[in-house]
């Protein structure tokens, strides 16, 4: 139950939005009784620091709620007149509106550092997966089998496929969708755009075996219970990993 809360985003967000709005009053709140005591800088930064965590979220809404929540509590609890929305020194309206900016600013950055950190975790998986294939390849010991059950769960995993299992031979029907060499998806003799409409949820995918130009056999994969949206970048390893097995006798 508990990983289950964790990972679905239609549980969690709504909680971690809330979050967002709700933390920065109650840091405000705590940081009005302390007024005498700390600077206006320090509470700014403080109040910052409350947005980061929302950024840290992953999740823009958040992280844009809170750089808003931030600056209305900041005006609320930390700008004289005290306990009301007005601002009676120019000082403090400049410094509300840096604080609303820069927390915007912040969660940007921490989005662009998610997106980067994800970005390379997802290459070196696409690393390990084709060089376990090649290992496997060039080992030599493993059956047939085992190393296209290995590719094509590799490719599974890559393309966020349903299911994906090998077949002898070129693609001999029209209604399947192949995916080319330059990670182009023909489907019906035209090109599909799959960073736009996903591969098909209706009909098969295949990711054809080549020797040369010649075609030996290829990879089918069905992706009928959501829609997959597999970049350039997969879709190329995808492409990478079935020639992996273009050598194996179970094409030959």
């Amino acid at each position: 139950m508990l990983e289950k809360l964790w990972i679905n985003p239609t549980t969690w967000r709504p909680l971690v939005r809330i979050a967002a709005v709700g933390t920065p009053f109650v840091a405000g709140a705590i940081l009005y009784e302390f007024r005498d005591d700390i600077t206006s800088a320090t509470s700014v930064l403080i109040l910052v620091l409350v947005v980061v965590g929302a950024a840290a979220t992953g999740d823009r809404a958040a992280g844009l709620l809170a750089a808003v929540s931030a600056g209305a509590w900041f005006d609320f609890f930390l700008a004289a007149p005290y306990l009301t929305f007005t601002i009676d020194d120019a000082d403090d309206i400049e410094t509300a509106v840096l604080l609303v900016l820069i927390s915007g600013a912040v969660t940007e950055v921490a989005l662009w550092g998610r997106r980067q950190q994800a970005r390379a975790s997802r290459r070196s998986g696409y690393l390990e997966g084709v060089l376990r294939a090649a290992r496997a390849v060039a080992d030599g010991t493993a059956p047939s089998s085992a190393v296209t059950d290995l590719v094509a769960g590799q490719i599974a995993e890559v393309l966020e496929a349903d299911t994906v299992h090998f077949v002898k031979g070129p693609v001999h029907d029209s209604r399947v969708a192949v995916l080319n060499h330059d990670g182009e998806l023909i489907h019906g003799g035209s090109p599909v755009d799959v960073d736009r409409v996903g591969l098909p949820t209706t009909e098969y995918t295949a990711v054809p075996v080549q020797q040369g130009t010649h075609v030996i056999g290829h990879f089918l994969l069905t992706a009928a219970s959501h829609v997959a949206y597999p970049n350039h970048e997969q879709r190329r390893v995808a492409v990478l990993l079935a020639d992996q097995v273009a050598t194996v006798d179970v094409v030959r």
